[in-house]
């Protein structure tokens, strides 16, 4: 007999205020490096985007990590395309879609 997946919990990511390059866009981590604790914390709590969040009273669950495999396949190159078509993360995507149809193969018995 196959269990159900629980339903996902909505995940809220936190994303602290970051030192970014002005010119790439990206992390500063030279410049991070350099800070004191004191300004991490400073700048954290100066963050108006930063919820405060109980730790005491939350539901913190272990979530053990998907082991990926790089395989090479041959698909059909619209089937690529239309991936594509929807940004970054099309292999995520097309991940995903193999993923519901093992599921739902599974269920079916």
């Amino acid at each position: 007999m196959l269990q159900k997946p629980m339903p996902k919990k909505p995940t809220t990511k936190l994303y602290l205020n970051p030192i970014k390059d002005e010119v790439s866009g990206k992390t500063d981590f030279e410049k991070l490096r350099k800070m004191s604790d004191a300004d991490i914390d400073a700048r954290r709590d100066n963050d108006p985007n930063l919820p405060d969040i109980d730790w005491a009273s939350a539901n913190i669950e272990r979530v053990d990590p998907v082991i990926k495999q790089a395989v090479s396949i041959r698909l059909d190159s619209d089937v690529i395309d239309f991936f594509k078509e929807g940004g970054r993360g099309y292999q995520t995507r097309i991940n995903k879609v193999l993923r519901s149809y093992m599921d739902h193969q599974k269920e079916a018995g």
